[in-house]
């Protein structure tokens, strides 16, 4: 990609926001609709979620400080935006996000987008009986395969703490599958 300054102007300005932000989306897109789905676990939701993240993404450009890489910005944003949009969910179902989560995964097998077979329903629920963090520090890692670096920069959490996470969680799911 182009140097983010310049493309960050791009995005800034009138004359050149569109073409812009019709790369930013062939950029993002794909890799933030998967971050997304790995949190919400439905596709119609991952489309909402993704949708307004991308609304907030131009809607908050112009605060963006440059303090850390554009991509853990978004990813930061889209993560909040996941976990905002469970919440709320869970909240309006009268249900826990943990108990939520639970329910989505059940009805993965019915989810024409989910091609997964019996034994990654297994691990989505195992997945699910995690605390929230390993939740999101296991999926970025195994599924979007993310350096803990950019990790550190999307979640705000220091390299050591993510890796810490991700072994509590490795090994809490390894039980999980031996058990279930």
């Amino acid at each position: 990609m182009q140097d983010e300054k310049d493309f960050i102007k791009e995005l800034l300005n009138p004359d050149t926001q569109n073409t812009a932000f019709q790369k930013l989306l062939h950029d993002y897109q794909r890799p933030l609709y998967h971050h997304i789905r790995n949190i919400v676990l439905d596709h119609d939701d991952a489309d909402d979620v993704l949708q307004n993240t991308f609304i907030k993404v131009l809607r908050h450009l112009k605060d963006f400080k440059g303090d850390s890489k554009l991509f853990s910005w978004i990813y930061r944003i889209a993560t909040n935006e996941a976990i905002t949009f469970i919440n709320q969910k869970a909240k309006r179902s009268g249900l826990s996000s943990e108990a939520l989560k639970s329910k989505i995964t059940e009805n993965l097998k019915a989810d024409v987008y989910f091609d997964g077979n019996e034994i990654q329903i297994k691990l989505q629920q195992a997945i699910a009986s995690l605390p929230e963090k390993q939740q999101l520090v296991f999926k970025m890692k195994y599924y979007e395969e993310l350096k803990y670096e950019d990790m550190s920069g999307i979640l705000g959490t220091s390299v050591g703490a993510l890796k810490a996470s991700y072994h509590h969680a490795v090994k809490k799911i390894e039980e999980f599958m031996k058990t279930n």
